[in-house]
């Protein structure tokens, strides 16, 4: 294989790696729909809004029969988690992208081969008892560590381990999101504040494509968000780009709230086991708050486009209230869930939160402004992808991906105004710590820069 002109290698290369992924990405999409029945379907008896793309609904809520249980659903999905990785693969806390782009600059690309299942199961655990957070970190870090292992198979050298584990990263996410275009974008982008792997977005296309087919042909191409019908309107570029700066300010204040929660946990002198539980219990006690919160909220998302504002409850806020209050809870129960040493990604929180601001921004704008703001859809779409965008510092891949997560590209050039001013408001504030600024600076290109 190492003796295979570079674009015949990868190609083969990306086909398997590709296969992998979207085999990866199902069993971690129905394991975690399995964990869902059993923690929040069976324990508490509750029914959350799906996406569109899932099958979800426009006129479906939160309920549940045994709603104070919500807590301890969480509390039990923190423990079970926490109890699995620290017994056995203490690498697979936390949010596993920022994991798999550390192995990718400091460990040659190397993903112990027991990660990727324990990262799987933990995963699903957290996200079915109802935690906060993502399928893009599982899944990233499970397609990462099998390419880690594909290349150690065929004996690969340590640079071609490193790009098959960004591949995985693509791959998977790529899958997962039904975005093959985001995804393998996301595997040259996400690895650098401010720059971009060029080497391997050739393999990264093709194995997200591969993946994308695979996963599709089981659960359907149906973007996660349904499609959103609409058309572009330049007089609004003035109101994104107010968005954007909005959106940048939301960007820092989740980086800056994750990482305060998760150095804080990291230092608290108890059982590591234990620390996912009580940031479990944290969620929960948000959740029974506001139950929008609960597991990734994709269904919200949704809700939140088509203004479906009466789905929305909270027992004991008012309904302008919890609007307000939703990104900020998210952000909360998403830095409980995770920085506690819970298993689960920060893609998908930070889509939502964005979604939320929208959302409110959206609503105000609608108010003040009627005639030129109809409707909110367009802000939560635009808002989703400028705040992630800007706390990844990947403002093309996300872009994309998340007009291929609503199935128009209507709103390009309102999302490049937004994600440009988000991405400069934000600074140097990333979700992903791993990240290294530019390849000059990876230690994977040690020597390569005089």
């Amino acid at each position: 294989m190492s003796n295979l002109p570079y674009y015949i290698k990868w190609f083969i290369l990306g086909i398997i790696i590709g296969v992998v992924a979207g085999a990866s990405a199902l069993a971690f999409y129905f394991t975690l729909k399995l964990m869902e029945h059993v923690f929040l379907g069976l324990l508490v008896g509750a029914s959350i809004p799906e996406p569109l793309g899932e099958g979800g609904s426009l006129t479906s809520g939160f309920r549940a029969v045994r709603y104070w249980l919500i807590p301890i659903s969480t509390t039990l999905g923190g423990l079970l988690s926490g109890l699995i990785v620290y017994t056995w693969a203490p690498e697979a806390e936390g949010h596993g992208t920022d994991a798999a782009i550390n192995a990718y600059h400091r460990l040659q690309g190397r993903i112990r081969r027991r990660i990727p299942p324990i990262k799987l199961v933990a995963s699903a655990i957290t996200i079915g008892s109802g935690g906060s957070a993502g399928r893009e970190g599982p899944t990233a870090q499970l397609s990462a560590g099998i390419g880690s292992a594909i290349a150690d198979l065929l004996g690969l050298p340590p640079e071609d381990r490193r790009r098959a584990v960004a591949v995985g990263i693509g791959a998977g996410i790529g899958s997962i999101f039904k975005a093959p275009i985001g995804g393998a974008l996301l595997a040259a982008e996400v690895l650098y504040m401010r720059d971009i792997e060029a080497e391997v977005l050739f393999p990264a296309l093709v194995a997200s494509a591969v993946g994308y087919s695979i996963f599709g042909s089981v659960v359907g191409f149906t973007p996660i968000f349904g499609y959103y019908v609409g058309t572009f309107n330049p007089a609004r570029l003035p109101l994104y780009a107010v968005l954007g700066i909005i959106d940048g300010l939301f960007a820092i204040l989740y980086v800056k709230t994750f990482y305060a929660i998760h150095d804080l946990f990291k230092k608290w002198r108890i059982n590591n086991y234990i620390k996912p539980a009580i940031g479990g219990l944290l969620a929960g006690l948000i959740g029974l708050v506001a139950p929008e919160v609960l597991g990734t909220s994709y269904g919200w998302v949704d809700l939140a486009e088509f203004e479906k504002l009466s789905l929305f409850t909270s027992p004991i806020l008012p309904l302008i209230a919890l609007l307000v209050a939703l990104p900020f809870l998210k952000i909360l129960a998403t830095s409980f869930s995770i920085g506690s040493g819970g298993s689960g990604g920060v893609f998908a929180p930070g889509i939502v939160i964005g979604a939320f601001v929208g959302l409110d921004i959206g609503l105000l704008l609608h108010y003040l402004l009627p005639s030129l703001v109809p409707n909110v859809a367009p802000f939560v779409i635009v808002s989703m992808l400028a705040l992630f965008g800007a706390a990844a510092k990947a403002p093309l891949a996300v872009m994309f991906m998340v007009v291929e997560m609503t199935g128009s590209y209507q709103l390009l050039p309102a999302a490049m105004i937004a994600v440009a001013i988000a991405y400069l408001i934000s600074g140097s504030n990333t979700i992903y710590r791993a990240q290294v600024p530019t390849r000059r600076d990876s230690p994977a290109h040690a020597g390569e820069y005089s």
